[in-house]
């Protein structure tokens, strides 16, 4: 067995490959060898290291050093000065965003110091595509003790006392899927894998495929043992290339170790896996719709009862649960359900995984006990909001989900708190919003979204969510009127109480929540056609403050249609004939001199008139009763 002084764990998910992992794996082989190291230091391809806007990263062991965005120009700098000289490369180390202080240790980073990993015990630590790093990590030995020393009771009423529920989305629990589905008599049953992942933001179960594709089969297996399945299914995406190839690896290879197949390690067990590859229907992560799919029909979901337990692929008993479900099963097996559930809440246990991005310095995948408190995970973890800009709202559960303000940010995460919000914990996006989000516009974001995924079967939600979607684009732009807010909020019951599945169920979620806490904004947007983040653009004007303008011009650099005018030490102005609303000068302006005022300024701000002047009539007309 060769030995080295030092391994470097090099990420290589498709986020750290995007970036260039691949090049800088390479361009570190070739300096290694030309330094007469390549016997010295060993160098890992990992999965997802999670910390995925820091890309590429790489962890040196056993000093535990941290670099990001590390390119192929530093690699001789990493050799000469960390693997000859002994100096670690301060330049390439992560940066604390607020106090700017320099951590070199990745276990000290918050980031990474505050999860708890169980579903991604392995991110980062080996290399996924060598069945014999998984099993140095006790991979397959759940899978090996439920075989030869539980029996299929044993194996159910372990998961059910862990009190683990489906991390798909619904929540349901999961010992109680699997005991449904063992009591019912059958020749030939199915276990079933989701991997679809269709949220907008979400790319836990993708990192999880990539970085451990042997804990999702041997989560299969046990859960085969125990509802008495012969075959099972991953249902994956086709725009996961990597996390397909690394799975159809892991299958090879788990059949040629004898865990797969037939006589799984002389038991007399028959089991075999086999991957489906979707084409990205966002309606196929419901588990009826995932299974016609499977039988080869379009993907639409069906009436239930009868429950995929009893009836399901193909009409055989059937069991779905996502990647990360599958991924906490053999930790349970190994510790026992007691161990799982020491950590999160009495009715949310274990930890869950979210995928935290959007306005955020720290974006990435990271793993939590369950009741956490939001502002945590933003803050400490997350490392809070970039440029100084606040906090407005964090989407929590996809487009399914629900968007939740700053004054609930001590909401602990868990199933049963987070609902009580109006949003849900999903499968585990989290998109962080600042103050320059418009929350009419999000929601009709994510309207957009469920109303072109819908499957068109039933009225309520193929219907429903194409007129609400009109209704919002009409308050975009500037024709909302009276009474839209309350016909949004009916429909959004309406739809939820009348649709046959949980896309329909769960799309007006959006809506409602920026209603409720954002109602003010719809409120602007209709009855004062201002949308006072400028991001409607039909509802905005971008005028300057003469007065704070420090003409530094840096508003003029970014206009692309060379609206603004002005010279150095003399106040800017926009001529509002070209100026296209893009935001860019809002954004760039260090000073609160660029302003959004409502649509009506435009036309009054075209006769080029003195910003100050203009909003002094304006103010009084306002306080004469007069109409703007």
């Amino acid at each position: 067995m060769e030995r080295y002084r030092a391994s470097v764990m090099l990420c290589g998910g498709t986020g750290c490959i995007a970036g260039g992992s691949l090049k800088v794996k390479n361009a570190l082989d070739e300096e290694l060898k030309n330094r007469g190291l390549q016997n010295e230091i060993n160098v890992v391809l990992t999965g997802c290291n999670g910390f995925c806007a820091q890309g590429p990263v790489m962890t040196v062991y056993p000093e535990d050093i941290f670099y990001e965005k590390v390119t192929v120009k530093d690699i001789p700098l990493i050799v000469e000065e960390h693997f000859i000289k002994g100096r670690p490369v301060e330049r390439l180390m992560y940066k604390e965003p607020t106090k700017k202080q320099t951590i070199p240790l990745m276990r000290d980073i918050p980031f990474f110091s505050l999860q708890v990993l169980r579903a991604l015990r392995n991110k980062g630590l080996i290399d996924p595509e060598k069945i014999e790093e998984y099993i140095a990590r006790d991979g397959y030995h759940a899978a090996a003790k439920v075989l030869t020393e539980m029996t299929p009771e044993q194996v159910i009423e372990e998961i059910k006392k862990s009190g683990l529920r489906g991390r798909g989305g619904a929540g349901f629990p999961t010992g109680l899927k699997w005991e449904f589905c063992s009591k019912v008599k059958g020749d030939q049953k199915y276990i079933l894998c989701n991997g679809d992942e269709g949220d907008p933001g979400a790319f836990m179960d993708r990192s999880i495929m990539e970085a451990d594709p042997h804990v999702v089969l041997e989560g299969m297996i046990i859960g085969a043992r125990a509802i008495g399945a012969n075959k099972g299914y991953i249902y994956v995406r086709a725009e996961y290339p990597l996390a397909v190839h690394r799975l159809q690896l892991a299958i090879k290879q788990a059949k040629e170790y004898g865990l797969l197949g037939e006589n799984i390690l002389g038991t007399g067990f028959n089991f075999d896996i086999e991957i489906y590859q979707g084409a990205g229907a966002f309606v196929c992560g419901e588990e009826t719709a995932l299974m016609r799919s499977i039988e080869g029909k379009r993907g639409m979901p069906r009436p239930r009862p009868p429950f995929p337990a009893q009836k399901g692929l193909w009409d055989k008993p059937s069991v779905l649960n996502n990647v990360e479900t599958y991924a906490n099963i053999p930790q349970i097996i190994l510790n026992g359900g007691e161990w799982y559930r020491s950590l999160g809440t009495e009715k949310s246990t274990g930890t869950k995984v979210f995928a935290l991005s959007g306005a955020i310095n720290n974006i990435g995948l990271i793993e939590v006990p369950m009741g956490i408190p939001l502002r945590k995970i933003i803050y400490d973890i997350g490392g809070g909001i970039p440029k100084g800009r606040k906090f407005k709202a964090v989407q929590l559960g996809g487009p399914s989900g629900g968007c939740i303000p700053e004054h609930l940010l001590d909401t602990p995460v868990t199933y049963e708190d987070i609902v009580q919000t109006g949003a849900i914990v999903g499968s585990g996006g989290m998109v962080v919003m600042n103050d320059l989000n418009c929350m009419v516009s999000v929601a009709k974001f994510f309207l957009e979204f469920t109303a072109e995924e819908s499957c068109g079967k039933c009225p309520p939600c193929r219907i429903g969510t194409t007129v609400m979607l009109d209704m919002l684009t009409n308050i975009t732009e500037g024709r909302g009127k009276e009474g839209d807010i309350e016909l949004l909020g009916d429909m959004s019951r309406d739809i939820i109480a009348t649709s046959l599945c949980g896309l329909g169920q769960t799309a007006p979620n959006p809506v409602l929540t920026t209603i409720k806490y954002f109602r003010d904004e719809y409120e602007s947007h209709i009855n004062e056609k201002w949308c006072k983040t400028g991001v409607c653009k039909e509802l905005c004007t971008f005028y300057i403050d003469e007065e704070k303008c420090k003409a530094c011009g840096a508003c003029k650099r970014v206009c692309p249609q060379n609206a603004i005018s002005g010279e150095k030490k003399v106040p800017h102005r926009i001529d509002q004939s070209i100026c296209i609303q893009c935001r860019s000068c809002y954004e760039a302006c260090k000073f609160d001199s660029v302003k959004i005022g409502p649509r009506s300024y435009r036309e009054i701000l075209k006769e080029n008139m003195p910003a100050q002047e203009i909003l002094r009539e304006m103010h009084m007309a306002v306080l004469a009763g007069k109409e703007e």
